[in-house]
């Protein structure tokens, strides 16, 4: 089968180096893997950064001449930021033909991790054990417009929920859980996830990546994988399994292969309808 366009998207103050290990494993050409940058666009806007990957993408598309699907892998923020541009700026007109949009860890109903750095009670300690780690130090998330685009109380969010999944995609989702419970797999919150539940109270799960619990990732309707299917996998290096590791985790890079090749096989699991 003929590859199609390979296009990656890069997650929140990260760069497209992450994909290195992966471009090196793809059998696609290299003028048909186009890497988005957004590392300079901290201080835009959610919808802001959506505009510059559809600039970006008409760019590639009008070099290379091309007018047929893609597909787009995308980490963290930036699949909010790739879902924003199909659905909410492209969901009516459909434009931007896309064939799988591949997410690793990203925040479909909104980000807790973003809420919780703007909660007054728990943002203050969040920050503190993250900084340097995560966060930059002396982090403001008031003054992050990135960070206040992906709450979960947010109008970005709102209207992504409004806009719903388009049906001319398939949609795949890869996750993360620490599944035998190793405080080393995200050792600032001791192995666990953060999560604002829907009852509006805090808590910390096993079922997340360290940065995005499964319950922000919910999409019904569509498509996911949880890693690492053999849990004796954390027991030599498990960070390799949280959210920033993610995108060279060895086992997600051959999901991502594989749906690449072989577009209609199967993901294991189906989101339900309700969370």
């Amino acid at each position: 089968m003929e590859s199609i366009p390979l296009v990656l998207v890069h997650g929140w103050k990260s760069h497209p180096g992450i994909w290195r290990r992966l471009i090196e494993q793809v059998q696609i050409p290299p003028e048909q893997i186009w890497l988005f940058d957004y590392s300079g666009l901290y201080e835009s806007t959610i919808s802001q950064i959506a505009h510059q990957l559809k600039s970006f993408l008409h760019e590639k598309r009008r070099v290379a001449g091309y007018h047929g699907p893609v597909d787009i892998v995308c980490h963290s923020m930036g699949g909010y930021v790739t879902r924003y541009y199909v659905e909410v700026l492209d969901g009516k007109k459909r434009e931007e033909k896309v064939r799988q949009l591949i997410e690793i860890g990203v925040p479909n109903q909104g980000s807790s991790m973003a809420e919780i750095f703007n909660d007054p009670v728990h943002g203050p300690e969040v920050i503190d054990v993250l900084s340097g780690e995560f966060v930059p130090q002396k982090y403001e998330p008031e003054r992050d417009v990135n960070v206040q685009g992906l709450r979960i109380r947010s109008r970005e969010t709102r209207e992504l929920c409004n806009a719903g999944i388009r049906p001319d995609i398939r949609y795949r989702n890869i996750l993360a859980a620490n599944r035998t419970g190793d405080p080393a797999f995200f050792p600032s919150f001791n192995g666990r996830t953060w999560v604002l539940g829907h009852d509006e109270t805090w808590r910390t799960t096993w079922l997340g990546d360290g940065v995005i619990p499964h319950y922000d990732s919910y999409l019904p309707g569509t498509e996911f994988d949880l890693v690492p299917t053999d849990p004796g996998s954390l027991q030599a290096e498990p960070y390799q399994y949280c959210h920033i590791f993610l995108p060279k985790n060895p086992e997600v890079i051959r999901l991502i292969i594989r749906y690449i090749t072989n577009p209609i096989a199967p993901s294991s699991e189906m989101f339900p309808d309700h969370r």
